[in-house]
């Protein structure tokens, strides 16, 4: 009911906004057309990415945008496929109309807008190191949203089969990763091992990556990087818009149907998705794991109003994801066998009900994002509550672990009209957590408050072809930890804890001329330490371990500087970067062989400290069209850490990776985007580990391919795709996998469950106008 009642509230609201921030009306009419040719472009996309306006180009290559504001300036983008994306920055003050002229290209084109910075901007203008996957990259075949962004080079993923992923950055994940969906910070768990990220996979229509240190912008817990999540576009005025997905996996039977409407009548715009996915147990190149398949469910919804004053969207989401887990019961032979000794059979495997032990996740979200036009600039106002649900099932549906978090979320930022080259950005965020235990039978962090404020100034300078940028941030933030006591003892002791801290950042990039530019980034960031790492005391199932927290730790700090040099010709495009992230006060857990008797079994202590850490590493890319048809992409990236504190390599960092598609593109008569490709995965041999937590990992080449079109039906396209990734079923252990031998099982270092075998995944998707 409360829920009920809170939603009504935000929709009275961002009528009521209609009114309150009236402004004069803008319209604004255009043309793109072929800069070679000169012949106008129908069906081109114009955006603008700050006002979230979408209008699409007529039969003659013209479009009009209604409803602007009467003055300010924003970047327009503009996509065409077969052409490098446009961009313009617009005074919509002074201009009556537009007119985009677009470079054909044979490289594919790519996503150059990035918004998760302070400031939209090309990414040529942005010192971050960043890369952006766009919607055709989004509908590769995936098992999860994390997995979709593991081809960015220096993006890894902490695995627990194919139902769970952790995105790690340059070597760093849990909570030093910011995950933005809605504008707003993703709270659920980020801490756990076996905690994934509680998010549609097909909710968003793109995402951008930033890879180092942000907490200028997202205060604590961008140590190591962001993940943002945006949603699709809104459509054009007066269209109402649509998508079906669905795939089909055959290594674990994984069926996935995403279907979405959206339209807008008159500024007043909205959306709705909904998505179910369902999966037996994976296989592996030596059998099946019991008990590992999942079902999810999710639904989400966004009504909102684009007017001259700006826009105000809310968006509503409700995530529910039920996994199967599988605790090491072998025989005599090492073969897995079910608790009283019985073997499984292979009905066993292909049963989509999940037996016991399993998790039961659900979260909800409601968040209010708005844009106001105020004065001499704009007021970016984002409110966010969440629900986060984690319930442990081991031996029937009463849990004997609860978890339930709610966040609350603001985010107001003032950007100031671009004057004399200058734009500058006040801002101000604030979160209150509150995090309740609800089983009776298990704990392992206590009930706890946390809250948090930050304020900052930010400041971008554009003149001719440089640009720089110049920051700094105050956070504050305060946890308490409430007392417990179980069976008459004392298991978690109150606790309160106060830190704060100053970050700065200053960047700069460099465009040589049209083809090459350079970036360059510099900052200081930090991390609270949060209740877990404070305050833990029980049995973490998913690790198989008894965690004792430690409530006089200190904030993490670190200090990096990156650079990269990109370069974007006709047919070559290639990019490089180097950085550095030193860490101070890094916290993790470890244990020195101490054991202890808990729920009846004996398990190693682990115990939270603290050291000093140094991360460094290269990302590369280099993609190569000889001609039109060929496409020949190659990333790299690698990783170095190390534990300056007792010299030695930091614990569960990924290995250096290669990959490499050759992509046959031909013209064929009746299909669009047609594709033939052949791709391999390399994983470098991981040796450097820390040896009391983890084993050493061997290198691995994985063989994968696609092939795939869009068809029309009439006027309607289809699109169908065939991808087979493991293709020779090669037995491998991901240096990240939760599975792999010495983190699976501790008291059998030599047992551990390989990655999924071949998987061959069938996909279709259907994008169709109901209304133009």
């Amino acid at each position: 009911m409360k829920k009920l009642q809170l939603i009504g509230l935000v929709i009275l609201y961002t009528l009521l906004s209609n009114t309150a921030f009236a402004a004069l009306l803008k319209d604004i009419k255009g043309t793109v057309t072929d800069a070679s040719t000169k012949q106008t472009l129908p069906g081109a996309t114009i955006f603008i990415p700050d006002l979230k306006v979408t209008a699409v180009t007529n039969n003659d290559g013209e479009f009009m945008i209604n409803n602007l504001p009467s003055k300010g300036s924003y970047l327009v983008e503009v996509h065409y496929i077969g052409y490098k994306t446009a961009t313009q920055v617009v005074n919509l003050a002074t201009s009556a109309g537009l007119e985009f002229s677009l470079q054909p290209t044979a490289i594919e084109t790519k996503e150059i807008v990035i918004t998760g910075s302070l400031i939209s901007s090309t990414s040529k203008r942005n010192s971050a190191s960043s890369a952006v996957v766009g919607k055709d990259q989004l509908l590769q075949p995936s098992t999860n949203l994390i997995d979709a962004l593991t081809k960015i080079p220096g993006v890894s993923q902490i695995t627990t089969g194919p139902s769970i992923s952790k995105p790690v950055i340059r070597g760093l994940g849990y909570n030093r990763i910011v995950t933005l969906d809605d504008g707003i910070k993703q709270q659920g768990q980020q801490w756990g091992d076996e905690h994934g990220i509680e998010i549609d996979q097909f909710k968003a229509d793109r995402i951008e990556v930033l890879r180092g240190a942000a907490s200028l912008m997202y205060g604590s817990d961008a140590l190591g990087g962001v993940i943002n999540l945006l949603e699709p576009s809104t459509a054009p005025e007066g269209q109402i818009k649509g998508e079906f997905i669905t795939n089909y996996a055959t290594n674990n039977g994984l069926t996935a149907n995403s279907l979405m409407l959206t339209g807008n009548q008159n500024g007043f715009v909205w959306r709705a998705r909904g998505t179910y996915k369902n999966a037996y147990s994976f296989k592996t190149p030596t059998g099946y794991f019991p008990n590992s398949g999942f079902n999810e469910t999710d639904l989400s919804g966004m009504v909102g109003l684009n007017k001259s004053w700006g826009y105000s969207h809310l968006n509503v989401s409700s995530f529910r994801n039920n996994i199967g887990f599988y605790e090491p019961t072998l025989d005599g032979n090492g073969n897995f066998v079910k608790e009283d000794g019985e073997s499984f059979i292979t009905s066993d495997f292909k049963n989509r009900d999940l037996d016991y032990p399993r998790q039961d996740i659900r979260h909800f979200k409601i968040a209010l994002n708005n844009n106001f036009i105020i004065g001499n600039g704009n007021l970016k106002a984002d409110f966010g509550y969440q629900q986060n649900q984690r319930r442990e099932l081991e031996e029937g549906p009463d849990p004997s672990l609860f978890f339930d978090l709610k966040t609350y979320n603001a985010d107001l930022k003032y950007y100031i009209h671009e004057t004399n080259g200058w734009q500058p950005v006040f801002g101000i965020s604030a979160d209150a957590g509150h995090s309740e235990n609800k089983a009776n039978d298990e704990f392992l962090i206590p009930n706890y408050n946390t809250y948090g404020i930050g304020v900052f100034a930010y400041a971008k300078k554009n003149w001719e072809n440089n640009t720089f940028s110049i920051g700094a941030r105050y956070d504050y933030r305060k946890n308490n930890g409430k007392q417990l006591f179980v069976d008459g003892e004392e298991q978690f002791a109150p606790f309160q804890n106060k830190f704060s801290n100053v970050s700065g950042a200053l960047g700069f990039t460099h465009q040589f001329n049209e083809e090459l530019n350079f970036k360059a980034n510099a900052g200081s960031a930090f991390r609270a330490p949060n209740p877990a790492e404070l305050a833990s005391n029980g049995v973490h199932e998913g690790t198989f371990r008894y965690e004792i927290g430690n409530s006089n730790l200190s904030p993490e700090r670190s200090y990096q500087v990156d650079a990269a040099l990109e370069y974007e010709g006709k047919l070559i495009s290639a990019s490089a970067s180097i950085y550095n992230n030193y860490i101070h006060n890094f916290i993790y857990a470890s244990t020195n062989g101490e054991r202890i008797m808990a729920e009846g079994d004996d398990y190693p202590v682990y115990r939270y400290g603290q050291v000093n850490a140094n991360l460094y590493g290269a990302e590369a890319s280099l993609t190569i069209h000889p001609v039109p048809f060929i496409h020949f992409e190659n990333t790299f990236g690698y990783v170095h850490a190390q534990n300056n504190t007792l010299n030695k390599p930091l614990a569960f960092i990924p290995a250096g990776t290669l990959r490499n598609e050759l992509r046959f593109e031909p013209k064929l008569k009746g299909t669009n985007d047609a594709y033939l490709s052949v791709g391999i995965n390399s994983a470098f041999k991981q040796a450097r580990v820390d040896d009391v937590f983890e084993t050493p990992t061997s290198g691995y080449t994985l063989l994968n391919a696609g092939i795939g079109a869009t068809f029309n039906l009439g006027k309607q396209p289809v699109k169908l795709s065939v991808s087979a990734n493991n293709l020779l079923d090669q037995k491998y252990y991901d240096a990240l996998s939760r599975f792999k031998p010495g983190r699976f099982d501790q008291e059998n270092p030599n047992l551990g469950v390989y990655n999924t075998g071949r998987n061959i995944t069938f996909g279709l998707y259907v994008p169709f106008t109901l209304v133009k």
